[in-house]
């Protein structure tokens, strides 16, 4: 049992009983329990009117397979385009050469964009993040990452775009990017509150999202069996520099907590305004009395 509480978690995978009831299965579900999770609408004119699922708390549950495999490639983009100028600033034309031998790696198998599931784009762009961390790490060491996430992050300011959120937008691309890996999740009240098409905050200062349970853990390992050779012991060593950085890029101030529990390994983030600058004096303050 997560030690969240259970209404604001968003569950993937064979984790999600809550849409069933409490381990009820789908198969014996009882009337009672759908009536539960339905809202009658007003009659529209057709016979009987109309039902409709209950709005779920959480808008990228649903997130179409299309939306998914484009997230996947702006990832892989900000990472590409991260470390060929991270590469071109440290003025290295031999790893730099290196790197460019790496990128035709990097792309030799690309799905096709048109017919490709979003798995396949989510298998590339597991395996080129491994290949860049292991290129990375060899040549100057583990603490080049930060400077990664630093660079990769200027091209995410440019490329992510603004929701007019506030400090939601930031928040929810890290909840977008829990949902692609399956990850169990829960915003704060203020990051997500129902409206009507959409989840927006109602504070544009502060949002925060709890991950109860992160599925890259479970993916990595996946990975590992499947013959990619993983450079870092835990994914948190990257991904939290990527993500403070890419709330910085966006204006505000990151805060992060790691954590491990009865749900596995996960995280707290915050993305919180900066404070107001002091207004500048006026030049009748700076008078003083004679």
């Amino acid at each position: 049992m997560s030690d969240a509480a259970e209404g604001g978690i968003a569950r993937a995978g064979s984790r999600d009983t809550a849409a069933h009831g409490a381990g009820t299965p789908p198969e014996t579900e009882s009337a009672d329990s759908r009536r539960a999770r339905t809202t009658v609408l007003p009659d529209d004119g057709t016979a009987g009117g109309a039902v409709r699922p209950e709005k779920s708390r959480n808008p990228y549950r649903s997130m179409p397979d299309a939306e998914r495999s484009a997230l996947w490639r702006q990832r892989l983009h900000e990472a590409e385009a991260g470390l060929t100028g991270l590469l071109a600033s440290l003025g290295d034309e031999v790893h730099l050469t290196d790197w460019f031998a790496l990128q035709a790696e990097l792309f030799a198998d690309l799905p096709d964009p048109r017919t490709a599931p979003a798995a396949e784009w989510q298998r590339v762009f597991f395996r080129d993040q491994a290949l860049m961390e292991r290129f990375l790490v060899a040549r100057y060491g583990e603490a080049i990452l930060a400077d990664w996430a630093r660079a990769n992050a200027g091209v995410h300011r440019q490329v992510e775009p603004d929701h007019g959120r506030g400090a939601g937008d930031p928040v929810h691309r890290i909840a977008r990017q829990a949902e692609l890996y399956g990850s169990d999740y829960e915003f704060d009240d203020e990051s997500a509150d129902e409206f009507e098409d959409d989840s927006v905050p109602t504070s544009l200062t502060h949002a925060a999202l709890t991950i109860t349970h992160c599925a890259i853990w479970d993916y990595r390992e996946q990975a590992r069996r499947n013959g990619v050779r993983l450079t870092l012991a835990s994914p948190c060593t990257y991904c939290t520099e990527a993500l403070s950085a890419n709330i910085r890029a966006k204006g505000y101030v990151p805060a992060h907590q790691l954590r491990t529990g009865p749900t596995g390994h996960g995280c707290r983030w915050e993305a919180t305004a900066p404070p107001a600058p002091a207004a500048a004096p006026s030049p009748t303050d700076e008078l003083q009395e004679p």
